[in-house]
């Protein structure tokens, strides 16, 4: 990776996301930033993803003017030097065919862990999930020295509600996380939102081969994490639903779900 000193690794799940991309990357905070390597991983999009990400390294984000009491030729050297730095804690790598979102978190996950960062996010380019809350995020790994930091949209009532989410997905979601909370040792309101953080040590312990290739990947993650005893909690986020096309199959998806529980129900009775 191009930043040799960083403490954190986001890495960008990105599949035909070239309406969103440039909106959910400049979400980021620059105090947060300077302190991390992204990695927008585009999954076989056969849209402008990879325009859009283009657009948004050339964009006028990049070179918001700083507060300087000099002169216009100096302000203006100064920003393009800033631009420039902000510009290298950004990278773009494209799957050349479609491989799935377990094939991307695995990809975020092991570069992650070679970029010697404490601490790997995943935020998805939708735009579903709040790039804004990541430096709360990382502080909170940070302060309660924690392993795995889940965003909940069901942490306050009603969030999801009026974010939008359709009515099939949260009762789906409820039914299953209540499952799952009699399975697993921490209790979680949101199993199944997508923004996590991970600490590198848990990470560190993780057989990323024998990891799921579709969207259960992540309640592998938790159930591993769950099972050796690191620290797990979860943070309230909002919830964005727009007219963002999923491509995720709830049916498939739930027999997974499923089939997890029963692995660790399975494992408590041995």
């Amino acid at each position: 990776m191009s930043c040799p000193a960083i403490d954190y690794f986001i890495f960008v799940p990105a599949y035909n996301v070239e309406k969103t991309l440039c909106e959910v990357l400049s979400r980021i905070d620059e105090s947060v930033l300077v302190r991390s390597q992204v990695l927008v991983i585009d999954d076989g999009s056969h849209d402008g993803t990879a325009l859009a990400f283009q657009k948004f390294i050339e964009s006028d984000y990049l070179n918001v003017p700083v507060n300087v009491e000099c002169d216009d030729d100096f302000g203006s050297s100064q920003n393009a030097e800033r631009a420039k730095v902000l510009r290298n804690h950004f990278e773009y790598l494209k799957f050349e065919q479609n491989s799935g979102y377990g094939a991307v978190v695995k990809k975020g996950i092991a570069a992650g862990l070679a970029s010697g960062a404490a601490f790997v996010a995943c935020l998805h380019g939708d735009g579903q999930y709040p790039a804004e809350k990541l430096g709360e995020f990382f502080d909170e790994m940070e302060n309660r020295n924690l392993d795995l930091l889940q965003g909940s949209r069901h942490a306050v009532a009603g969030s999801a509600k009026a974010g939008n989410m359709p009515l099939y997905k949260r009762i789906g979601g409820a039914l299953l996380t209540a499952i799952e909370n009699r399975a697993f040792r921490v209790r979680l309101t949101d199993r199944h939102s997508g923004f996590i953080v991970y600490s590198s040590r848990f990470l560190e312990t993780v057989d990323l081969n024998r990891l799921s290739p579709s969207f259960d990947i992540d309640l592998e993650l938790i159930a591993i994490a769950d099972a050796r005893n690191f620290a797990i909690a979860e943070l309230p986020i909002p919830t964005r639903y727009a007219d963002e096309k999923s491509n995720l199959n709830v049916v498939t998806y739930g027999l997974r779900v499923l089939r997890q529980v029963w692995r660790r129900m399975r494992c408590k009775n041995t």
